[in-house]
């Protein structure tokens, strides 16, 4: 496993912040990495750097000469009216026939191949970001944020992308379940070091709590035993008699240190206004359309939703989750049929890019003294705001220069000062880090009051969810199972799609002529497959010899490898010719 990348003796900082301080780590062509850190700990900082766009304060980055560095892009690269497939071609200029192959393993089919890629939704086009990725052949990938907004169903392609990719990965994610995966190796960021640990985000998690409960009881035992010696020190130091072992116990006590507890981080405290637990229905809607003027999302929605439960609200993105949400909160009127709250229920909403709409010129507290119910004390406020990690200087914050996931901080911060005993959120663990997203599920639990959310992290879905509602084709209904049935649902449903997929074309619409006999269609299988194998071989070669011709200073063997890339390309030419026959050979059976 050849090192591809790596940092040496790094140090970055942003003015008094301090994100890199000498770390080191190294990237193997064939490990699968879960970078974690908290919030402002300079993740995304450090694939930048990782990228060669930004640049170190001192220390290295050391890139092998076999590096080939993929980075799934997080802006839109696409041109306007460009449909998918020529996207594809322009990106990666390889043939129509690879590029349709690659898209094939994003169940990018030929229906999807000839569509304007800015009119596909958020999930699809990260899988065309991800087929042209994949053409480039990198050994190496950088992920940021992969999963950020994308539903249940892309994040499972994704997934299985990643499983079956054959070379190194870092990815960056707040997701729990996503990165234990998909990733085998854990790397931390905290305090500005790089910590490797040979197991997934689960593993890395249990063993930070074992080293955080041996440290915590070894500096237990370390203070009881300066305590002894203080005292033992303190009776005999002005006695002549034992004045010598005074001396001698005072030399031990200097060489007591108390040692530093692994990774032991300021957390969010959470925990939402005691509501008086209710029964019976807080929610209740009948045969309502909802949508917009110039379109309904789904119609017949008859719901109910309990006192006390925890809906999680599940779909397809583009389906209607967030339009749901808005209706019942109020943003958005049902375009028929009824809705109605029950007696005395109060809303408090967390709404998706909430954070980017807050008023920049204010500072943390001026924010959550707008937000606190008349009469909220300002001792009360600025409890909230340290247990949200707004104390001192940074509770006088400007919004304008806070990150997104302190922003994302500040408005649950702000729902705890109101009264509530119903919370609505769209995607609250957006921007949040893996501990702040533990968290907000355990208080959403300890909760008594009503919950009805959304959210694409599995792992907080898990934890709070007690019921799930299905938004899908134009229909929103109580799922029947349980929150694990929802994804095993949609995981055979990615896989059967892979599968169909990746298997021959149907012969239901072959030509008037007829259809092939049996083996006719086997043979023009195997001699595609058979063109594919040996094009993808050649291809291989010819990268070879190219890193080859990089290097030699012999120029009788440059001659003799540039003749055979030649020859290669010839030989490559002639066998596309052979497989775009058989493609629409078979492709008309």
């Amino acid at each position: 496993m050849p090192i591809v990348l790596s940092l040496q003796d790094a140090h970055k900082r942003y003015g008094p912040q301090i994100l890199l301080d000498g770390a080191s780590c190294a990237l193997t062509d064939d490990q699968k990495v879960g970078l974690i850190g908290r919030n402002g700990a300079g993740k995304s900082t450090l694939c930048r750097i990782l990228l060669g766009d930004e640049e170190l304060d001192a220390g290295e980055v050391v890139r092998s000469k076999k590096l080939r560095l993929g980075y799934l892009r997080q802006h839109d690269p696409f041109h306007d009216g460009e449909t998918v497939l020529d996207f594809l071609l322009r990106d990666s200029e390889q043939p129509d026939w690879r590029c349709g192959q690659v898209a094939w393993r994003f169940a990018l089919g030929d229906d999807m191949l000839g569509r304007p890629v800015r009119e596909l939704s958020g999930g699809w086009q990260t899988r065309v970001k991800l087929a042209a990725l994949l053409l480039h052949d990198p050994n190496l990938l950088i992920l940021d944020e992969p999963t950020n907004f994308l539903d249940l169903r892309t994040q499972v392609l994704l997934e299985h992308f990643l499983k079956d990719f054959k070379a190194g990965v870092l990815v960056v994610s707040h997701d729990r379940e996503f990165l234990k995966d998909t990733c085998d190796n854990t790397l931390e960021m905290s305090r500005g070091e790089l910590t490797m640990y040979p197991g997934d985000v689960d593993g890395f998690l249990a063993n930070l709590d074992e080293r955080r409960e041996h440290d915590r009881r070894l500096n237990a035992a370390t203070l009881a035993k300066r305590k002894q010696l203080e005292t033992f020190i303190n009776k005999n130091r002005a006695n002549a008699n034992t004045a010598s072992q005074a001396r001698n116990k005072a030399k031990q006590l200097d060489r007591l240190e108390l040692v530093e507890v692994a990774g032991d981080e300021a957390t969010v405290g959470f925990s939402f206004p005691q509501v008086e637990p209710r029964k019976g229905p807080a929610l209740r809607t009948d045969n309502m359309t909802i949508g917009y003027p110039d379109r309904a999302v789904a119609e017949g929605v008859s719901v109910e939703v309990e006192h006390g439960s925890r809906v999680g609200v599940v779909g397809d993105n583009g389906q209607g989750k967030t339009t749901f949400l808005r209706t019942v909160c109020g943003s958005l009127d049902p375009k028929s049929g009824s809705m109605k709250w029950g007696f005395g229920c109060q809303v408090g909403v967390y709404a998706q890019h909430v954070y980017t709409t807050l008023r920049e010129e204010h500072t943390v507290l001026d924010y959550l003294e707008l937000q606190a119910v008349p009469g909220t004390k300002q001792q009360a406020i600025k409890k909230i705001a340290g247990s949200f990690l707004f104390s001192g200087a940074a509770a006088q914050k400007k919004i304008k220069v806070l990150s997104g996931g302190e922003r994302a901080r500040l408005v649950l911060a702000g729902l705890l000062l109101e009264n509530h005993n119903v919370l609505v959120l769209d995607e609250p663990g957006n921007h949040l880090d893996v501990e702040t997203i533990e968290a907000l599920a355990a208080a959403l639990k300890r909760y008594e009051g009503t919950v009805i959310f959304t959210s694409h992290d599995r792992y907080f879905m898990r934890e709070v969810a007690n019921t799930v509602i299905e938004v899908r084709e134009g229909r929103v209904v109580s799922f029947p199972a349980s929150y694990d049935d929802y994804v095993y649902r949609i995981e055979r449903e990615v896989e059967e799609g892979l599968r169909s997929e990746s298997s021959a074309r149907p012969a239901d619409d072959a030509p008037t002529g007829g259809k092939p006999s049996g083996k006719q269609s086997r043979d023009a299988q195997k001699r595609l497959k058979s063109a594919e194998r040996k094009i993808a071989k050649l291809d291989d070669e010819k990268k070879e010899i190219n890193e080859k011709l990089l290097t030699t200073t012999d120029p009788k063997k440059a001659q003799e490898l540039h003749e055979r890339v030649t020859a290669i390309a010839a030989e490559v030419e002639t066998l596309e010719e052979e497989w775009l026959e058989l493609s629409q050979e078979v492709g008309a059976w």
